[in-house]
């Protein structure tokens, strides 16, 4: 088969690296990828909002599968303007995007079919949002409405801090016009866990568990970026939680999807917080994590391709998800100064040193090629991702394997999988 994956970043490198293992992949095409996905397949200049131009690229090349990476491009309608030409694609249509592209409908499904979720309030007019905090306990949760590429979200201490946020949303629109509209909902406290799921529409089946790391700093100090870093599996998702999840979040989402209208076939992505009174949703995402690709899918047993198939088709009842019986630990290297300033550029040396090694990866996100080789350009810059037959094994291999690339200005979190030390793993 000929695929097709759309995106540039860690997440669609990794997915990339799972399609190349595929017994059904003979040729692999990414638009418009980056350095490290050149090395495993054909790159091709077609830039990933580009709706129009990545149909054409995928008549032109007699494509017979495309993998949607970013939430942008499905929010845009890929997969509407994909199936519309009769191009087979893995992904949810533009309406069943909008779990993730409108935190409102998100929130409404929830309340609509009783899915476990923190209370909340929607606000389009500023003044009506300070005049609701103003009543409101507080620590308390802003989030912009749309895709904010994982940034939309404020975590407010008091209520200057949550009218400086309304502004920052809705007046200054520092997330664009993802912050027209806003949700306000109450904090939630406990453990974070990300689980994603393969759905056909009507069967859904999780993958291994993981745990990202929102901020920029150690000890979660800093502000939220795409995502510093992950573990999986995650010890604090243990069989009691899952099945909770399993009866009262995953198939009722499904189920509530279906009932208006909107089935969803792709990748789900729940973001749960185990709280006191049990496992709550934090917020639905319509795709695969990044980093949490980095490191489920190098975990994963199965063929990639046969499992996508399966969920276009309506027959995910008939594959069994296996991943491996390890850990794997995915550590950010930034460039000094994500996610608020930084320079692009430096020459990224030490690559080609995991090509030595069986159970480690390095995933790029922000690279370019130039005359010079590798080199830097954006704030995540590349994803170190090492196994382990456990979760400290894992943690120590990536955080060696850090060591083998230099980069000037390189920086990144020293207490990835910290957590873990709470418990045996």
């Amino acid at each position: 088969m000929k695929i097709l994956v759309i995106g540039k970043g860690g997440r669609e490198h990794a997915l990339a690296y799972a399609c190349k293992r595929s017994a059904l992949c003979d040729e692999l095409i990414c638009a418009p990828g980056n350095p490290g996905m050149a090395e495993i397949g054909e790159c091709v200049n077609v830039n990933d909002n580009d709706i129009e131009g990545l149909v054409s690229l995928a008549k032109e090349r007699n494509v017979d599968l495309t993998i949607v990476g970013p939430e942008a491009t499905l929010a845009l309608g890929v997969v509407d303007a994909f199936k519309k030409e009769g191009l087979k694609i893995f992904g949810p249509d533009k309406k069943a995007t909008q779990v993730e592209s409108s935190k409102d409908f998100a929130k409404n499904i929830m309340a609509k079919y009783n899915i476990p979720t923190a209370a909340y309030e929607n606000f389009t007019d500023p003044k009506a949002a300070v005049a609701y905090l103003e009543t409101a306990k507080f620590p308390i949760v802003l989030k912009a409405d749309g895709l904010a590429l994982g940034k939309g979200v404020l975590i407010c201490k008091d209520l200057e801090e949550a009218k400086a946020g309304v502004k920052e949303i809705m007046l200054d629109k520092k997330f664009g016009t993802a912050g027209n509209e806003m949700v306000i909902e109450e904090f939630m406290t406990g453990r974070e866990v990300s689980v994603l799921s393969f759905v056909d529409g009507k069967t859904i089946k999780t993958m291994t568990s993981a745990q990202d790391h929102k901020r920029a700093g150690d000890g979660d100090t800093g502000l939220n970026t795409g995502g510093m870093g992950t573990f999986s599996p995650s010890p604090f998702y243990t069989k009691e939680v899952e099945e909770f999840c399993e009866k009262y979040v995953y198939q009722p989402t499904m189920d509530a999807m279906a009932a208006e209208g909107r089935p969803f076939v792709g990748i789900l992505f729940t973001g749960l917080m185990l709280t006191e009174d049990g496992p709550k949703v934090l917020e639905y995402n319509a795709r695969f994590g990044d980093p949490e690709a980095q490191v489920v899918l190098p975990r994963m047993k199965n063929d990639i391709i046969d499992v996508m198939e399966a969920c276009i088709d309506g027959r995910l009842n008939e594959i069994d998800l296996q991943f491996e019986d390890n850990a794997a630990v995915c550590v950010v290297l930034a460039s000094d100064g994500y996610p608020v300033s930084y320079e692009k550029g430096y020459v990224i040396n030490g690559l080609e040193e995991f090509k030595k090694h069986d159970g480690y990866y390095c995933f790029h996100a922000g690279t370019k090629r130039t005359d010079k080789g590798i080199v830097t350009n954006g704030g995540r810059v590349l994803g170190v991702t090492a196994k382990g037959a456990n979760l400290k094994e894992a943690r120590k291999n990536a955080y060696a394997a850090t060591e083998w690339v230099t980069f000037e200005n390189k920086y990144m979190r020293h207490d990835i999988g910290k957590a873990i030390d709470d418990v045996e793993a």
